[in-house]
């Protein structure tokens, strides 16, 4: 008996967008090239149909002038008139020689002012043309430039953290349109790529978080066995330090996850209340260190979140402690408001910094010169919360090496 055949396999799904099918007449399609040759080709239309009406009346009143008659025949003499010919005018001829010469001069004298009212009345009028021209020119660029301007606007916001700004165009279906459908799907994928690094992060700084608690657990409790060997209760400080070091990287992973993002709730929260809480908390390590805390904290009310606002102040004002010179050593916290915004200076004393290696403070997990790994002094990411944090309020930091050593660190928010 003959064995029945497998049905043939489903064919692979297209990992591709399937692409869009045309229409019917595509050279129908209100682009934009058609709906600005119409639009300006249009306007040329309507300027030079109005400026030729315009020469034509000014021509026809031109012709009537010229053709009036410079003389006048009364009981059989001749006469000039003053309205057309002035400067002949009560002159007597004998001759008709003479007489047709000062005609002939008359006419032509006629005939010249006439073209030259007609050049200046038409260029009064191609003027006054123009002026309209430029100012309907003006209005209708604006009108159909105007999807341009709320595409720029929808990219600034984004690049200001907020991924969840479209610009969802309405209108005819040209390339704005399809620049604006492009600029949405950008972000989207944008926004979905962003979300599932920040969920990336945050899961894994939680998956983290328990067999880092049980270890501290467990070392803590071996630790308060009197009983242990001297040998296994060095063991156990080292390993519970490496511990502590090591759940001080996951928290600030997870924070650094959740502040990278623009701020939706917002509450006023006071820069100076900020900052004293934060100096309460670095006070012990600064006495221990000898390092002298001062400045003048003034009111700077912002809206934004208060936990992270907090963060900012202790992360500097802890690295301006931890990273000072070992001898009368000094730390200043000073808060403003400053040309509309608040701002919060944290400056110290230190080693020097060069000026190139400022920026590269920010980056994660980095620290002054060379010195990456095993540090007793943090983990590396405080500065690039602080910079997180701080763009997520509106704001940005400016660090500055301080002339005889240390930094200037100066945190500008929105009021």
């Amino acid at each position: 008996m003959a064995a029945t055949p497998a049905p043939p396999s489903a064919p692979p799904k297209p990992t591709w967008d399937p692409p869009k099918a045309e229409p019917p007449f595509p050279w129908l399609r209100p682009t934009i090239r058609i709906r600005l040759t119409l639009l300006y080709g249009g306007m040329f239309l309507i300027a030079g149909i109005l400026l030729l009406s315009i020469i034509y009346l000014l021509a026809a009143q031109a012709v009537h002038v010229g053709n009036e008659l410079p003389f006048r025949i009364t009981d059989g003499k001749f006469s000039i008139d003053s309205n057309t010919c002035s400067a002949l005018a009560g002159r007597e001829f004998n001759d008709t020689d003479t007489f047709n010469e000062a005609m002939r001069l008359c006419v032509d004298h006629q005939r010249q002012k006439a073209l030259d009212d007609l050049l200046s009345r038409s260029l009064l009028a191609l003027l006054g043309l123009s002026v309209i021209a430029f100012g309907f020119g003006y209005a209708m660029a604006g009108r159909v430039l105007s999807p341009l301007g709320r595409i720029t606007r929808t990219a600034r916001q984004v690049a200001g953290s907020d991924l969840t700004r479209r610009i969802e165009l309405d209108g005819p279906d040209d390339e704005l349109k399809e620049l604006s459908d492009t600029f949405d799907e950008m972000l989207d994928r944008l926004e979905r790529a962003f979300t599932a690094q920040q969920r990336f992060v945050a899961n894994a700084s939680h998956e983290l978080r328990t067999p880092l608690a049980i270890n501290r657990t467990l070392l803590e409790v071996h630790l308060s066995d009197p009983g242990a060997p001297p040998e296994l209760q060095q063991l156990g400080k080292t390993l519970l330090s490496t511990n502590k070091r090591s759940e001080e990287l996951v928290e600030g992973l997870l924070l650094l996850a959740r502040s990278d993002n623009q701020i939706v709730e917002r509450k006023p929260v006071d820069l100076a209340e900020v900052a004293s809480r934060a100096l309460d908390q670095v006070r012990p390590e600064a006495e221990e260190k000898g390092v002298e805390i001062r400045g003048e904290r003034g009111l700077a009310v912002v809206q934004g979140n208060g936990v992270l606002l907090e963060r900012i102040a202790l992360n500097l004002v802890q690295n301006a402690v931890r990273y000072n010179i070992p001898e009368d050593g000094w730390v200043e916290v000073t808060t403003e408001v400053k040309d509309g915004q608040a701002v919060l200076v944290v400056s110290n004393t230190g080693p020097v910094v060069p000026a190139y290696e400022v920026d590269n403070l920010f980056e994660p997990f980095r620290r002054l010169r060379t010195e990456r790994t095993g540090s007793d002094k943090g983990v590396g990411l405080g500065l690039s919360i602080v910079q997180s944090v701080t763009r997520a309020h509106g704001g940005r930091i400016i660090a500055e090496p301080r002339e005889g050593g240390g930094l200037v660190m100066r945190v500008t928010l929105p009021i």
